[in-house]
């Protein structure tokens, strides 16, 4: 590990520099390699005076500092804190050293940016009067939120931890020599990496909890539910454990497939710019926090396990086990045929298709025939039409921010093969299907009880869906503006499972 120490202080014989050096020692007996730099000693202009910090002259100490910052793994930034942040010398240091281009690089038309120094932790060591529960709780941390989060982590330094020291002006010396010592052990620690085993665990743990991106299953669990409720409702008897098993075989599948897309979808994920929740893939591979053979591990594990549920859930059921079995082998090829070879759907030109048959028929069968239902019944498949033709819509929305990098990639998603403006077009017809579809269902009793009158609120939302898509349509946004766009159409879906869910159960 390289480790720089970046001493803060205006004054190079205050406590501060006593912590550096403690640091220092610690860290030379956990074997790293130690560098320091002390800013009061650098000459460089504090101000920036050019419009970008970037086109400022670079005298030779702020190249230099940048040049260790980069041979660095592992940062510690040792200062004060002076009005509740850092003082002025080491503000002026990070205002011209951490520029664009070196430390972070804007995304010109987004509103999102490239961290640059992804891969360093850092560790900050701070000196204060102010009593530190008083800085934390009252204060909310000013000095620490500002270095961490909008500083470090803005540029990709991640993880930071903050060791703080209070109140120091009338600190005795026994209590100093005890804050030397920790400031050693601190460096010592490093021996071991910066992260503890209980952290790293974390960390890898938080970066597969992204990767699943669990903000895509709720609806699944909706739909399905109101399947299974759907065969309760023609009078098959309905099995809890059933019920969950089935369900567990379900979010497995799409575990594997949002980690197969995010596999597949690398190079498209790499140049988009327009990256969201609900767009862009999770990025665990792109900012390096998973690795491909991690993903495919993954996947191997997620899959075996789904097949040992399907077993026990095949051997459990009350219907007709071939009629299953062919179910479930369709939902399994569909699924991952999104952007698995040799399918590759979304490659194709038949990606929405693909997501809408999945999570509307796929979904909404299985919760019907694991709970005895027959497959050929019309029930399950009629329920599911509306929400089918109220899914498109927002896949369409959703690639309309990754239309660039799905281009550039041979992602033949439906804004690419149409144009941004004929799949919006296109998401307005299908809204206004699915609302008619909706209000027949009901009107007609096409699906005995699954509607009510809660279908007038899918027109409401349905006509404001339709204006905004109309003004995009008229005046097309950046894809970062489009978020308001995005939210209506996914929350539209919603009715379509919810109305069902609450009429069936």
């Amino acid at each position: 590990m390289n480790v720089l120490i970046i001493l803060g202080h205006p004054r190079k014989d205050s406590f501060s520099g006593a912590l550096a050096d403690a640091y220092k020692v610690g860290a030379l007996s956990a074997g790293v390699n130690v560098k320091q730099i002390v800013i009061a000693e650098m000459q460089f202009d504090p101000n920036v005076f050019t419009v970008s910090p970037r086109n400022q002259y670079f005298e030779k100490d702020i190249s230099e500092a940048q040049n260790l910052i980069s041979w660095a793994d592992h940062l510690v930034f040792v200062y004060p804190t002076w009005w509740g942040t850092m003082p002025a010398l080491l503000k002026a240091f990070l205002d011209r050293v951490l520029t664009p281009g070196f430390a972070f690089e804007e995304i010109h038309g987004s509103n999102n940016w490239e961290k640059l120094l992804k891969g360093k932790s850092a560790q900050i060591i701070t000196t204060m009067d102010t009593p530190l529960w008083v800085f934390k709780w009252l204060h909310r941390s000013p000095g620490h939120n500002a270095m961490a989060k909008s500083t470090l982590q803005y540029c990709g330094i991640s993880p930071v931890k903050t060791l703080s020291f209070s109140p120091v002006n009338d600190s005795n010396q026994e209590t100093r020599a005890h804050w030397l010592a920790k400031a050693k052990e601190k460096g010592s620690e490093l021996k071991n990496g910066f992260l503890s085993k209980r952290e790293k665990v974390l960390d890898k743990f938080l970066s597969w909890l992204k990767a699943i991106r669990l903000q895509f299953y709720p609806m699944t669990w909706i739909a399905y539910a109101s399947g299974a409720y759907g065969a309760s409702s023609l009078g098959y008897a309905f099995n809890r454990d059933l019920f969950w098993l089935g369900y567990l075989w379900l979010f497995l599948i799409e575990v594997a497939t949002v980690l197969s897309n995010e596999f597949h979808d690398f190079n498209s994920d790499k140049q988009n710019k327009y990256f969201g929740p609900f767009t862009g893939g999770s990025r665990v591979i792109v900012e390096k926090d998973l690795t491909f053979g991690e993903i495919k591990k993954g996947i191997f594990i997620v899959l075996s396990f789904s097949l040992l549920v399907a077993a026990v859930l095949l051997w459990s059921i009350p219907g007709s086990l071939l009629f299953t079995v062919l179910l479930m082998i369709a939902v399994f090829i569909i699924a991952l045929g999104y952007t698995v070879p040799p399918l590759k759907l979304s490659y194709r030109g038949l990606g929405e298709f693909d997501v809408g048959i999945t999570h509307s028929f796929g979904v909404i069968l299985c919760g019907f025939v694991f709970q005895g239902g027959n497959l050929f019944e019309p029930f399950p498949w009629l329920l599911s039409f509306p929400l089918f033709l109220a899914l498109i819509p927002s896949i369409i929305l959703a690639g309309i921010p990754d239309y660039e990098s799905d281009k550039a990639s041979f992602k033949r998603t439906l804004p690419v093969r149409l144009g941004k403006k004929s799949a919006a077009k296109l998401a307005i017809y299908l809204t206004v299907l699915s609302a008619i579809a909706a209000m027949l269902w009901y009107q007609l009793d096409i699906v005995p009880g699954a509607f009510g009158n809660a279908v007038y609120f899918i027109w409401i939302h349905a006509a404001l869906l339709v204006m905004l898509l109309y003004n995009y349509i008229k005046h097309p946004s950046p894809p970062y503006h489009i978020n308001l766009l995005l939210i209506t159409s996914l929350t539209y879906i919603i009715w379509f499972g919810i109305i069902p869910l609450l009429k069936l159960s």
